[in-house]
C-alpha cells in the first residue's frame, strides 16, 4: 500500500509520465482528426512534457517543491500547439498545489488535478466541451471524491484513470467530427497516457531508461535580458537580480503583483515572474536598496547579484551608441516556407519562426524571437490557429509587450501585414490589422494522412483535400483540380484578387499554368502566384 509519494517517487513518475507519452505519441497524433487529419497532438503533447523533464532531470534537489516548480516551468517554455499549452497549464496548477507539501497524499493530488483542471479552463478564451479540457475536469471532480474515500494510491489512481477513460470514451458524443471519424479526443488520450505512466511507476510496472535526443536549449531568463539590455537608454545605474524564495506565510498572489508594481516605479528593464513557491526578479534601478526592502517584504532572498552597470560597461555603451536606435513597434511571423518568409521580410517584419501545421512553435520558440526585436511593441502573427494559444501564452517568457493578432493562416498574415503602418501607434495598428484580417478568405490544398470520414467526405490516404478555415469543402486525385474546386466553393461576388502560394512540391510551370486557367475562369479578379516554399501544403489560397 502507498499513502504518500516522496521528491524521489514523484520525480521519476514525470519522467516515466513522459516516457510512456514518447512510446504511444503516434498513436496520440493518430486521433487528431480536426480540421484535417495530419497528426501532432501527440508530437506536441510530447515536446512539451519533454521540456519539462529536462528541467526535472537538471533540479538538484529531491524537495517536491523544488521539482514542482522545474516541472511547472520546464512545461510552460516547451509548451506546443493548443495541447502542448493546456497541458502546460494543467501541469501549472497541479504544481502550484504539489509545491507547497514535503510528501503527496491522495487529497493532495486530488486537490492538484482540481487546481489543475482549474488553470487550463481559465487558459481557453471559449472552452470546448469533449476535449482534453473534460477529461481533466471529470478525472478531477472525481479523485476530491475518491480521495475521502481512500489513502491508497493503487486503488485511487486506478479509479482515477477509470473516470478518465469513462469520459474520453463519451468525447466522440460531445464533438460530431470525433464522433464521425470514430476516434476520441487526442488531447485527452494524451493526458491519459501521462497519468497512467505515473501509475505505471507506482505501481512497480515501470522498467525503461528514459533518454532524449539533444536539442537547442531554450533561452534562459538571463540571456533575454541581456539581449534586451540597451546600454544607451539606461536611465539606472543598477542592475538588481534576485530570488524570492521561502515565503511568508502572509504572502499572497496579490503581492508578487503588487511587488511588480513598486519595482516599476524605481526602475526599469522589471522582470518580475513565479509563484509563491519561487519569484525571480531584475531590475535597474537608482536604489537598490528599496528593491531589496520590497522583497523581504514577502520572503527571504537568494542568488542576489548587483551590478554598476555604468562602471562595468563603459566600452559596450560607446559601443551600442552605434547600434541602431530600439524603434517603436517591431513584428514576429511564423511561415512554414522560405518563400513565405521572404514575401513577410519584404512586408517589415524583423522575425520569422520557421513553423507552422505539424511544427508549431513553443511559447519558448515565439518569446525567444521577440526578445530579438529591437522594439518594446511587438506584433505576433501566429498564422495558424493551432499557435495562438502558444503565442499568448509567450507573453510569460518575456518582458516585451506582445500583441498577439489572432491571424489564422499565413494569407491573413500577409494581410495583417500589409495593414501595418510602421508610424502609426500600438492601438491604431492593432485595429486596422484586425480590421484587415477580417477581409481574407484562406485555403488550403494538402493530403489526407489517413483513412476517415469527415466533413461529409469518405478520404483515403493521399487523397488530394481542400479546405477553408472550417472545414474540407473538395476532394479529387489531382492537385490542380482540386485547387479549382476550392476556389469555386470559396468565390463571391465580393473577391477581388486570387493569390495562390505554391509549396515546395509545385513545379513554377504547373502553378503558372494554374493561374491562366483560373484568370480565364475568374476575368473580374486579379489572380497572382508567389513561391511559398511550404511543406505539406500544395497550395495556400488567398480570396479578398
Amino acid at each position: 500500500m502507498i499513502k504518500t509519494i516522496n521528491g524521489q517517487t514523484f520525480k521519476k513518475m514525470i519522467l516515466t509520465g513522459a516516457g510512456f507519452l514518447e512510446q504511444n505519441k503516434k498513436y496520440v497524433d493518430s486521433l487528431n482528426v480536426f480540421p484535417v487529419p495530419d497528426g501532432d497532438t501527440g508530437t506536441n503533447m510530447f515536446l512539451t512534457m519533454k521540456s519539462a523533464v529536462n528541467e526535472v532531470s537538471n533540479c538538484p534537489s529531491l524537495s517536491i517543491e523544488e521539482l514542482s516548480a522545474a516541472f511547472s516551468k520546464g512545461a510552460l517554455r516547451g509548451a506546443r500547439g493548443n495541447s502542448g499549452v493546456i497541458t502546460s497549464q494543467i501541469f501549472k496548477g497541479f504544481c502550484s498545489v504539489t509545491g507547497k507539501c514535503q510528501e503527496i497524499t491522495t487529497k493532495i493530488f486530488a486537490n492538484a488535478l482540481q487546481e489543475g483542471s482549474n488553470i487550463a479552463y481559465k487558459a481557453v478564451t471559449k472552452p470546448k466541451e469533449g476535449t482534453i479540457l473534460t477529461v481533466i475536469r471529470v478525472m478531477a471532480e472525481n479523485a476530491v471524491n475518491i480521495a475521502k474515500k481512500t489513502d491508497d494510491f493503487e486503488v485511487f489512481l486506478k479509479k482515477v484513470l477509470d473516470a478518465g477513460e469513462e469520459i474520453l470514451r463519451q468525447t466522440p458524443e460531445m464533438l460530431p467530427v470525433l464522433k464521425k471519424a470514430g476516434v476520441v479526443d487526442a488531447g485527452g488520450r494524451g493526458i491519459m497516457v501521462i497519468f497512467t505512466g505515473f501509475y505505471k511507476f507506482l505501481m512497480g510496472e515501470e522498467d525503461m531508461e528514459l533518454v532524449f535526443e539533444d536539442e537547442k536549449p531554450v533561452q534562459t531568463v538571463d540571456e533575454v535580458l541581456a539581449d534586451i539590455s540597451k546600454l544607451e537608454e539606461i536611465e539606472f545605474g543598477y542592475c538588481t537580480e534576485y530570488m524570492i524564495v521561502q515565503m511568508l506565510k502572509k504572502t499572497t498572489e496579490a503581492d508578487i503583483d503588487k511587488l511588480r508594481e513598486k519595482l516599476m516605479a524605481i526602475g526599469d528593464s522589471v522582470i518580475c515572474i513565479g509563484d509563491l513557491s519561487l519569484v525571480k526578479v531584475h531590475v535597474h534601478t537608482n536604489t537598490p536598496n528599496l528593491a531589496l526592502g520590497y522583497a523581504l517584504e514577502l520572503g527571504e532572498i537568494t542568488n542576489l547579484k548587483i551590478e554598476n552597470m555604468r562602471e562595468q560597461n563603459r566600452e559596450l555603451k560607446k559601443k551600442a551608441k552605434a547600434m541602431e536606435e530600439t524603434k517603436n513597434i517591431g513584428i514576429v511571423a511564423v511561415a512554414p516556407g522560405e518563400g513565405l518568409s521572404a514575401i513577410m521580410k519584404d512586408l517589415a517584419v524583423d522575425e520569422i519562426i520557421v513553423g507552422g501545421q505539424t511544427m508549431n512553435p513553443s511559447a519558448a520558440d515565439i518569446a525567444q524571437a521577440a526578445d530579438k526585436v529591437p522594439a518594446r511593441n511587438v506584433f505576433v502573427y501566429p498564422n495558424n490557429k493551432n499557435i495562438i494559444l502558444a503565442a499568448q501564452q509567450a507573453n510569460d517568457l518575456t518582458n516585451k509587450n506582445l500583441i498577439i493578432i489572432p491571424t489564422r493562416s499565413v494569407p491573413e498574415g500577409i494581410a495583417a501585414a500589409i495593414a501595418f503602418d510602421p508610424d502609426g501607434s500600438v492601438e491604431d495598428n492593432t485595429e486596422a490589422m484586425n480590421d484587415a484580417i477580417k477581409n481574407v478568405k484562406s485555403g488550403s490544398v494538402t493530403y489526407a494522412v489517413r483513412d476517415t470520414h469527415v466533413d461529409g467526405f469518405d478520404l483515403s490516404v493521399g487523397e488530394i483535400i481542400g479546405l477553408d478555415d472550417k472545414a474540407i469543402l473538395a476532394k479529387g486525385n489531382g492537385v490542380s483540380q482540386t485547387t479549382e474546386a476550392l476556389i469555386e466553393k470559396m468565390i463571391d461576388d465580393n473577391v477581388m484578387t486570387i493569390t495562390l502560394f505554391y509549396g515546395e512540391d509545385i513545379k513554377e510551370e504547373d502553378a503558372t499554368e494554374l493561374q491562366e486557367r483560373l484568370a480565364e475562369k475568374y476575368p473580374e479578379c486579379e489572380v497572382t502566384v508567389a513561391f511559398g516554399g511550404q511543406p505539406i501544403y500544395y497550395y495556400l489560397v488567398s480570396l479578398e
